[in-house]
């Protein structure tokens, strides 16, 4: 069963689990049901109209499209990942932006790709080829990564560190800091939240393109501050001169 499901204020999406992606993966709990088919193509349909109708920005693909375009170019077990429709060493594969592993998105940045260039097995039962699981897994190192490291990882597939520029980001931090501004001023948390954690992406990647990593640039300023000595005045921390 395909669900289109209903953040308020948030999304309209679309998914086969409702606990997994909605409760466990994107912890909300406020959310209600708008459809439900047995049909991939009047969900992929449904999802689009809903998103125009409640004034959420459309998804540039399908459900489907997304869904089949993932399917049709892998083939994933326990143990490994076999790429369809490739030739020897995949020279010729077009990866796609990400595979979904146990739910999890992995980013295919430009070392994933060469990896599995250079760590690819031609199959004993026909043409395909395939990496190890596990090698994969470790390559990518799923687990350890931060949640710095996924922002870079997503501004380097979208062209941002390489074709952007302090200056843009800059200006869009400003941007992000009225959003942040005019949500405040109305109260309004989920704009809130959305608005601080654009402004946490800007600043990753404005470090990134300087050459800097955020983490530093943080433990830095904390290094700084938690030496400072000071009081509370109307609502703001005043150092001691």
């Amino acid at each position: 069963m395909f669900y289109i499901y209903h953040i308020p204020n948030v999304k309209i999406g679309c998914t086969t689990d409702i606990q997994k992606r909605v409760v466990k993966q994107q912890g909300y709990n406020n959310y209600e049901i708008l459809y439900k088919t047995k049909d991939i193509n009047k969900a992929s349909k449904k999802e689009l109209e809903l998103q125009t109708k409640y004034e959420y920005k459309k998804d540039n693909k399908t459900y489907k499209e997304v869904i089949m375009n993932i399917k049709n170019k892998f083939y994933v077990t326990n143990q490994s990942i076999t790429f369809n429709n490739t030739n020897e060493d995949l020279k010729d594969f077009e990866f796609p932006e990400y595979i979904i592993l146990d739910d999890n998105k992995i980013f295919f940045t430009t070392e994933l790709k060469k990896w599995c260039k250079n760590n690819n097995t031609k199959s004993m039962h026909n043409d395909k080829r395939y990496v190890y699981r596990k090698g994969f897994e470790k390559q990518y190192n799923l687990k350890e990564k931060t949640i710095f490291d996924k922002i870079r990882i997503w501004a380097k597939n979208k062209g941002i560190l390489d074709k952007g520029d302090s200056k843009t980001q800059y200006i869009k931090l400003q941007e992000e800091a009225g959003e942040l501004a005019k949500a405040l001023l109305n109260k309004d948390k989920p704009e809130i939240i959305d608005a601080i954690g654009d402004i946490i992406v800007v600043l990753t990647n404005l470090a990134e393109l300087e050459e800097l990593k955020i983490e530093d640039c943080i433990e830095s300023a904390y290094e700084v501050i938690n030496k400072r000595q000071g009081k509370m005045i109307n609502g703001t921390f005043v150092k001691n001169k």
